[in-house]
């Protein structure tokens, strides 16, 4: 459960850096996944927003930051949803916002890796995204994924059944201006 909640929240705040030259983000589908008795869990999470300056033929002067919203969590499960909300997890009355921001970016073959700074219920710690880039007349896609141990952002407590890593998939569309 914790281990979904932070990798919903990151899903979130990726998806807002995946984008290109001064564009808004149109949609973004942010999910994550942990195993939780062994059995793979998972969820979603929106109310993403962001300001997108990506290049892909100058990467290193490119920018990305972007915000989830922490109350959107979604594992078809409102009893869980409210869980993760609490004080345990995400303390989303609290911290309502994930955010995340760009430190640099490099281009490795035929994809790019991003670095960030992720920000989870008040810790920030810095975030590597390898993704794919590809653009469709106007439109920018972006589609990555990385992980993330729940822990390092004070995201649930110890759990005999609950994995500590979590994965975090995200595609996010964008429109170029």
């Amino acid at each position: 459960m914790k281990r979904i909640l932070i990798t919903i929240v990151i899903l979130i705040i990726t998806a807002g850096a995946f984008a290109q030259n001064k564009s808004n983000i149109t949609s973004a589908k942010i999910t994550f996944e942990l195993k939780n008795l062994g059995i793979k869990t998972g969820g979603t999470i929106g109310g993403v927003q962001g300001n997108i300056m990506f290049d892909p033929a100058n990467p290193g002067g490119s920018k990305i930051e972007a915000t989830a919203d922490a109350n959107t969590i979604n594992t078809d499960n409102s009893m869980r949803d409210g869980h993760l909300k609490g004080e345990d997890y995400f303390s989303a009355d609290t911290y309502p916002k994930i955010a995340m921001s760009s430190l640099s970016f490099q281009k490795k073959d035929s994809r790019f890796v991003g670095r960030f700074n992720l920000t989870i219920k008040g810790t920030t710690k810095p975030v590597e995204v390898p993704f794919n880039y590809t653009e469709q007349g106007n439109t920018s896609n972006f589609k990555g994924s990385f992980k993330i141990n729940r822990k390092d952002f004070g995201v649930g407590g110890s759990s005999m059944t609950m994995s500590d890593d979590v994965t975090i998939f995200i595609e996010a569309r964008a429109i170029n201006n």
